[in-house]
């Protein structure tokens, strides 16, 4: 049996992380008559196994174009990353290369790689600039990386990011924006009429002009 300070000693850690660890429930502390922690032989086994043997988070690099006619923009885009990574001496694991919109939150290897970030998989996530993972939304994905101990590495080179994509968006938005003015039009219509014919059919009698004599 060892006590809270003799069992931080063993393991390499302070006293307050084996609080923590305790309170989140990753390592458990057994409890005296007194209620004070401590903890066994197969606690020990338990965590120098785990320590061992940690979680390798990988590095990943995410590129992306809106269309197919810009794969010569991806190539050059993946080139400028290679060399900042080696600028910076970081081990890639994995280069992922997309072609889709940047307000199409629904690609296929954004949403992996999101997923992959909350299971906690992504220890470094590179990019060239910003609007290559989104359009609009960046900080609340910053957000999820924060809170998922990824770092998010932006090479921020604005000529990575072609000014005919940004003009296809705010075309796209004004389409989208427009098609639904559109629909509120014709549905003020529809309803105008709809109490137009409600209002002939509930007109009394009485209330109907009187023949000519």
């Amino acid at each position: 049996m060892y006590t809270l300070g003799e069992f931080a000693k063993l393991v390499g850690v302070v006293p307050k992380t084996l609080q923590r660890w305790d309170r989140e429930g990753r390592l458990k502390a057994h409890r005296t008559v007194t209620n004070q922690r401590y903890f066994t032989d197969e606690d020990l086994t338990l965590v120098l196994g785990l320590e061992k043997s940690p979680q390798k988070k990988r590095c990943l690099v995410y590129c992306r174009v809106s269309s197919p006619a810009q794969k010569p923009d991806l190539m050059n885009q993946r080139h400028h990353l290679e060399q900042f990574c080696a600028a910076r001496g970081l081990v890639v694991d994995e280069w992922l290369e997309e072609i889709g919109g940047g307000l199409n939150f629904e690609r296929k290897k954004f949403l992996a790689v999101v997923d992959r970030i909350i299971a906690g998989d992504v220890g470094m996530l590179v990019i060239a600039h910003r609007d290559r993972l989104a359009r609009f939304g960046f900080p609340l994905i910053e957000h999820l990386c924060e809170m998922h101990q990824c770092e998010l590495l932006v090479m921020n080179t604005p000529s990575l990011s072609p000014e005919q994509e940004l003009t296809q968006d705010l075309l796209t938005i004004l389409h989208c924006f427009s098609s639904r003015l559109y629909g509120l039009g014709n549905y003020r219509k529809t309803v105008k009429e709809a109490l137009a014919h409600g209002n002939d059919h509930n007109q009394s009698p009485q209330d109907s002009p009187a023949p000519n004599a």
